[in-house]
């Protein structure tokens, strides 16, 4: 059975830690900030996990 290929957009948007968490960028935080407040715009900044069901098919995906 061939080698199951990685698909490029995932890998662009999610990363997988060391223990298994999948991470990814939240929505809205490219631009417009100036009608954004500061509250906000500084949680748009964390990293936010993934969870539950779609967790483990983005794991599957990227090969892990």
């Amino acid at each position: 059975m061939p080698k199951q290929k990685t698909r490029k957009s995932i890998l662009k948007r999610f990363k997988v830690t060391k223990n298994k968490k999948v991470m990814h960028r939240g929505s809205f935080g490219r631009h417009l900030m100036a009608k954004k407040s500061r509250r906000r715009v500084r949680r748009q900044k964390t990293p936010k996990f993934v969870t539950g069901r779609i967790a483990r098919k983005i794991k599957k995906i990227l090969g892990y």
